[in-house]
């Protein structure tokens, strides 16, 4: 690891003890989530670029198997959309891999003050989940019109309608994750439900 990171993040453990010691709870929130995710991203590009772009590469290559609209060439991180007019090749980059967004978002949640610990480590882990999902949806959009609207149609469908989609829905998810909503208090409480009936049949076995 570069040693410029662990000095950076040496400087950030000790900003937060001294601000927890003084009990700033808002800039104790500021300080950690926005260092957080300074440190996730920076470990991000030599470590998770690949894990999260080829989890994504192999998200649409089920949609690709299904509709056969698309050819993925993995090992190169390329899908080729074909279509009637002018075929179109996608690259899935570290910007497509929807990481950045991850790391925003596992930075925040861990340090939002509303959450006990259990209830932190579910919504990071259910976020990382539906981040990867709409932007697998997103890619998959984008395919579709393409395929069908030809090859002119690729920067409408990528830069606007599939960053749209991909951008309402993740606000959808802060929104409902960060005001604590009864959608997601709802899903939590199904979560505990359902462990707690895994756990209990698991035990009457």
């Amino acid at each position: 690891m570069n040693i410029k990171i662990l000095l950076g993040i040496v400087i950030w453990l000790y900003g937060l003890s001294v601000l927890k010691r003084a009990r700033l709870s808002a800039f104790y929130f500021i300080v950690g989530s926005a260092g957080l995710f300074f440190i996730l991203t920076a470990i991000s590009r030599p470590y998770w670029v690949w894990f999260f772009t080829h989890a994504v590469i192999h998200g649409v290559a089920l949609f690709g198997t299904l509709s056969r609209w698309c050819t993925i060439m993995f090992k190169m991180g390329l899908v080729y959309i074909t279509n009637t007019g002018n075929p179109v090749v996608m690259s899935i980059d570290y910007e497509c891999s929807g990481i950045i967004e991850t790391c925003a978002f596992v930075a925040l949640v861990v340090f939002f003050p509303m959450y006990q610990r259990k209830e932190k480590v579910f919504y990071a882990v259910f976020g990382v989940l539906y981040i990867y999902a709409i932007n697998v949806l997103r890619l998959v959009v984008v395919i579709i019109i393409v395929h069908f609207g030809g090859g002119e149609t690729f920067f409408l469908a990528h830069s606007v309608i599939g960053r749209l989609l991909f951008y309402v829905l993740v606000i959808a998810l802060y929104y409902n994750v960060f005001t604590y909503s009864q959608l997601a208090r709802g899903i939590y409480r199904e979560f505990i439900d359902w462990r707690q009936e895994k756990l209990w049949c698991t035990g009457s076995i």
